[in-house]
């Protein structure tokens, strides 16, 4: 069937794209949601006066994107899940759980447009997401799946990390405050033998 798609529909087309389509679909889901509407003279018509609209429309979805693509290309995120000793999940990562992760980082996603490697993963490791965004931009976002004990073993090399790091600080601070009152103290004796010099003069 030939329809009008009145909005964005991802994998399908964009809002005034003419596209065919298996019957089935058109009639239980574009047509019943009014996502797409059928093609015929008026109605071909009514979109081609709308054209203008449609394309600034574009074009500001265009603008958002890029924005969008930039900030979560940078993105990386870590999802806990139980799993066993082999690393092997108790359960899978699936675009769902992704898409909370991004919604906690202020993202908000549609789920259909998040693409999990082979649809759901079921081992820890490190994976890339590709998130779909507008037209054929995409942004691959790194995810970092572990498991409670391998969570618990990083954060607590995180401590030890910046435990040392604080120490090693504190060392730092302590030579150059003896350093400094080292050098004082010389300074101090120095100046003493010039003033009983010119207290005998």
């Amino acid at each position: 069937m030939k329809i009008i798609l009145n909005q964005d529909v991802v994998h399908l087309g964009e809002e005034g794209d003419v596209v065919e389509v298996k019957d089935g679909y058109a009639r239980n889901y574009l047509l019943p949601t009014k996502t797409a509407v059928i093609y015929n003279k008026a109605n071909a018509a009514l979109f081609a006066s709308r054209a203008a609209a449609i394309e600034k429309r574009k074009a500001e979805k265009r603008a958002a994107s890029a924005s969008l693509k930039e900030r979560l290309d940078g993105v990386s995120l870590s999802i806990v899940v139980p799993a066993g000793e082999s690393g092997k999940l108790f359960g899978s990562v699936t675009s769902q759980m992704v898409q909370a992760e991004l919604a906690k980082l202020g993202f908000e996603i549609e789920k259909k447009k998040i693409e999990v490697a082979t649809h759901a993963i079921k081992m820890t490791g490190t994976y890339t997401v590709v998130v779909h965004l507008y037209e054929n931009d995409l942004s691959h976002i790194k995810l970092v799946v572990m498991s409670e004990a391998e969570k618990i073993a990083a954060e607590r090399a995180k401590a030890e990390a910046e435990a040392k790091a604080a120490a090693e600080a504190k060392a730092a601070e302590e030579a150059a405050a003896a350093e400094t009152a080292e050098a004082a103290e010389t300074e101090v004796q120095e100046e003493a033998p010039a003033e009983t010099a010119e207290e005998n003069n």
